[in-house]
């Protein structure tokens, strides 16, 4: 079974967590909000340590790869990516959306529509539609929620399950009692079976040209120039 290292640093929190084939053996989260970059090498260490592993006895990396927050994403990516440049490892990268979507199915299995979202400031997320197979219908895309959105399945009678963090904001807007809300956020253990298959499945990145799925281009203020 392959020893993976799963880095989720998609939104304000991110966490790692070492796996053997299904089996987490070590995990670790951030307690407060937009610690990557001082943290997530600290994590990395401490789960190594934890499982009773080198970095070199690594498998591969696996990363989740967005839509999410720019900064952190591009943080996330470039530690994935130095680990395995270093020690010649795989890279894998994961959907942050279907990863979502896959543990919302784990949690509340048999529902027809599975939306994962991701917060994009204000009344804007992050979302894709996954059906019961963990399958994706439609591009991820930043969508903003109204009281209309999804209306179709809405009509249809479509059983809708919405996670992420990204999903509290829209129960402002969408009808009550069409939607199942679930408290599942970002998190490197929902990495696993999907990085797992894809490890089996020998689907890499090539480490020179893979980026995140950004989606927006970041969210650059200029200051007020002085008079």
């Amino acid at each position: 079974m392959p020893l993976l290292l799963h880095i989720d640093s998609a939104t304000d929190r991110c966490s790692v967590c070492v796996s053997k084939g299904s089996e987490i053996l070590a995990f670790q989260e951030a307690e407060k909000a937009f610690q990557h970059g001082s943290q997530l090498t600290l994590f990395i260490q401490s789960c190594m340590q934890s499982a009773g592993h080198t970095l070199a006895e690594l498998d591969g990396v696996a990363i989740s790869k967005g839509p999410g927050s720019y900064t952190a994403l591009r943080i996330g990516t470039a530690t994935a990516k130095g680990i395995c440049f270093a020690l010649n490892k795989p890279l894998i990268a994961v959907s942050t959306l279907q990863s979502l979507a896959s543990e919302a199915a784990n949690q509340h299995p048999g529902a027809t529509y599975y939306l994962p979202m991701i917060d994009a400031r204000r009344m804007e997320v992050y979302t894709a539609v996954y059906n019961t197979e963990n399958t994706e219908l439609g591009v991820p895309s930043a969508m903003i929620i109204d009281e209309a959105s999804f209306g179709t399945f809405v009509d249809e009678g479509a059983e809708m399950v919405l996670c992420g963090n990204g999903a509290e904001k829209c129960k402002e807007v969408l009808p009550s009692g069409k939607f199942v809300y679930l408290d599942i956020l970002c998190d490197a253990r929902w990495l696993v079976p999907l990085s797992l298959n894809a490890y089996q499945a020998k689907k890499f990145e090539d480490l020179a040209y893979f980026s995140p799925l950004y989606i927006k281009p970041p969210n650059i203020t200029t200051p007020k120039k002085k008079l």
